[in-house]
């Protein structure tokens, strides 16, 4: 059995192989383009923020809830039309 193949294979990928700049580099070159900083006008109170956070949980569980139901919905609805096909 002749292996040259897979040294072939693992040369040429070995010579295609490409240098990568890593996400750290990208972000230095980003940051040498665009020198603007972010700058928001408009802070928010501790208040707010407590305000915000309760709406988004609130928001959450009713989908969460919603979810679970359409798929509670979903199975009920698969498991009887398998059962109807099968007999």
């Amino acid at each position: 059995m002749s292996f040259g193949g897979a040294s072939y294979m693992i040369t040429s990928l070995k010579n295609n192989k490409r240098s990568r700049k890593s996400a750290f580099e990208n972000l230095e070159r980003y940051q040498k383009d665009h020198k603007s900083k972010l700058h928001f006008n408009k802070l928010t109170t501790d208040k707010q923020l407590k305000k915000i956070k309760l709406q988004m949980r609130k928001e959450n569980s009713i989908s969460l809830i919603k979810n679970i139901l359409f798929l509670i919905f979903s199975f009920l609805v698969l498991y009887f039309l398998v059962g109807f096909v099968i007999f």
